[in-house]
């Protein structure tokens, strides 16, 4: 796989055919996937010889006390093959991102096990996830 850290116009219409097979992204227009990835720091996708998007990640971050991990996904066909863990690698040791002192991230239930085994933890002092939802 070669690693990409611009997407093509081909490549965001593939990132955005992918969220639209998840029930968490599913509901995003093509619109909407181009302003999240423009307003990211730093976005990252896995494609195939054959210049196919299958994997993406995004971070947005202040580059020294938080990163925090978005829209992780590789394709469904491809999981368990270690191209998520690929992703997040490459996150944590890209070199803008080596001096931030906590990458975070929001998962589902089942993919905890995933992220624990990569060095993620839910024991965060007490915190908690708060949310405003903005009235569009």
């Amino acid at each position: 796989m070669q690693v990409v850290y611009a997407l093509s116009d081909k490549h965001l219409v593939q990132l955005h055919q992918l969220y639209q097979q998840e029930w968490w992204s599913e509901q995003r227009s093509l619109d909407d996937t181009r302003n999240g990835i423009a307003g990211s720091q730093l976005c990252m996708g896995l494609v195939t010889p054959q210049d196919e998007l299958v994997g993406f990640a995004r971070v947005l971050t202040d580059y020294t006390y938080k990163a925090f991990i978005f829209d992780l996904i590789v394709r469904k066909d491809l999981r368990g093959q270690g191209l998520g863990k690929q992703l997040l690698t490459l996150i944590q040791t890209h070199d803008k991102l080596r001096r931030v002192n906590h990458f975070e991230l929001y998962c589902l239930p089942e993919m905890a096990a995933f992220y624990a085994a990569q060095g993620f933890t839910t024991e965060l002092g007490g915190l908690q996830l708060m949310r405003y939802s903005n009235a569009l």
